[in-house]
């Protein structure tokens, strides 16, 4: 019964993550709910496990379908990859409770942003070409790379964000090239915890399929209706975001 849970909630997961981020909104949430006295690192394992499979088999599909500038997103992704091992490290030696309650609020102002800019990620309008466009990609995966390793929520929806506000790019386009960046990032966590051994390779597999199949749901959607549904999700996906870690931080 606790696999067939976990993989249902994978599948939600891989759907909502392959379209904007965010599928550890639900897939987190319901490790511990199923597995509540297991180590956290366990389960953040077993997540990592999962997710990575779908967000690489999104990239994969957006790849097909997008023309992702390589030459910017490849140095960035092998700087996402190395950031998220330090913040991974990090966390093993200082707490990221301070970040708990800031990330509500930092959410909040993304949010307010997208609605008072209606036109922002409507249209594909690159603001940078060349090494001072690899440059900006990078610093946005050094910056949540580091993130994701250290601490995590939200960091496919930061990336999609800053992708559109920083770089010039639609919705569309800001997801597929999160994605590389995102499967980047996850890589490197899950190397680190398959490494210190808290993985459940038996659950991890078998939600891996699922989240690969929610994955090729959302992404079919996602090419299927354009930038236009990619700012509707992401808003929702920000909204729900908002609430759970606001909830996390003051109510819990």
């Amino acid at each position: 019964m606790e696999l067939l849970i976990v993989s249902f909630a994978s599948l939600a997961a891989g759907f909502v993550d392959s379209i904007v981020g965010g599928g550890g909104l639900i897939l987190v949430p319901t490790l511990f709910a199923v597995f509540p006295t297991t180590q956290p690192a366990t389960l953040f394992g077993v997540n990592k496990g999962a997710s990575v499979w779908g967000t690489a088999v999104a990239t994969a599909q957006y790849a097909r379908r997008v023309n992702l500038r390589w030459a910017a997103l490849l140095p960035a992704a092998a700087m996402g990859f190395v950031a998220s091992l330090a913040g991974a490290w990090l966390v093993t030696s200082i707490s990221a409770g301070f970040l708990r309650k800031a990330l509500p609020f930092v959410l909040l102002a993304v949010l307010i942003y997208t609605l008072v800019k209606k036109e922002l990620g409507r249209h594909h309008t690159p603001r940078f070409t060349g090494h001072a466009e690899t440059a900006v990609a990078c610093c946005i995966a050094l910056l949540l790379g580091f993130y994701d390793g250290f601490f995590g929520p939200g960091t496919g929806s930061f990336l999609v964000f800053l992708f559109v506000r920083w770089l010039g790019y639609d919705f569309l386009n800001a997801s597929a090239s999160a994605k590389l960046l995102n499967t980047a990032t996850n890589l490197a966590a899950l190397a680190l915890f398959a490494y210190t051994g808290h993985i459940w390779w038996h659950f991890a597999l078998t939600m891996a399929v699922a989240n690969v199949a929610g994955s090729l749901l959302g992404t079919r959607l996602a090419l299927k209706h354009g930038a236009g549904f990619v700012r509707l999700v992401f808003i929702g996906v920000v909204s729900t975001l908002i609430l759970k870690t606001g909830f996390d931080a003051f109510l819990k």
